[in-house]
């Protein structure tokens, strides 16, 4: 007896079948393990993302700040200006174009790379999963985020 097409296939609409579903759950759950490993430093999950931008490189432009963060200029702008406020970094005029807005870190901001330096250990450590299975699963993520970005 072969079963019907409904028992072979699963339901596509079932809402734990759907990538978009596990993608945000995920995402909440994930950026919820940061809340309060951040909250020390006085960073926003956001801010703290550009803030490892920064730590990367500094001085940076907006637009390659938003280039790098996939942000808008609407979305980047508050966070340098909350960012700016706590005295982590400086929003400055090019001295090559004054069109540009570069971003520098102040010391405040890079000696606060020292103590973000534990925050991966932590959250690798809430996860309770091995590195390899985080490479691995960040790697697949990269593979969504072109794909989606290409579709």
């Amino acid at each position: 007896m072969t079963p019907s097409p409904e028992a072979r296939d699963p339901d596509v609409l079932a809402l734990e079948n759907q990538v978009c579903f596990a993608l945000a759950v995920a995402s909440r759950s994930v950026l919820s393990l940061y809340r309060p490993v951040l909250e020390p430093l006085g960073l926003t999950h956001p801010q703290y993302l550009v803030m490892l931008a920064l730590w990367e490189q500094s001085p940076r432009s907006v637009k390659d700040l938003g280039r790098a963060l996939q942000l808008e200029p609407a979305t980047l702008s508050p966070l340098l200006k909350r960012l700016e406020a706590a005295g982590l970094v400086r929003r400055e005029r090019s001295t090559v174009d004054e069109r540009v807005l570069d971003i520098t870190l102040t010391p405040a901001g890079r000696q606060l790379r020292d103590r973000a330096e534990a925050i991966p250990a932590t959250i690798i450590s809430e996860l309770g999963m091995s590195i390899e299975e985080l490479d691995t699963l960040r790697g697949t993520l990269h593979r969504v985020i072109g794909a989606a970005t290409r579709a």
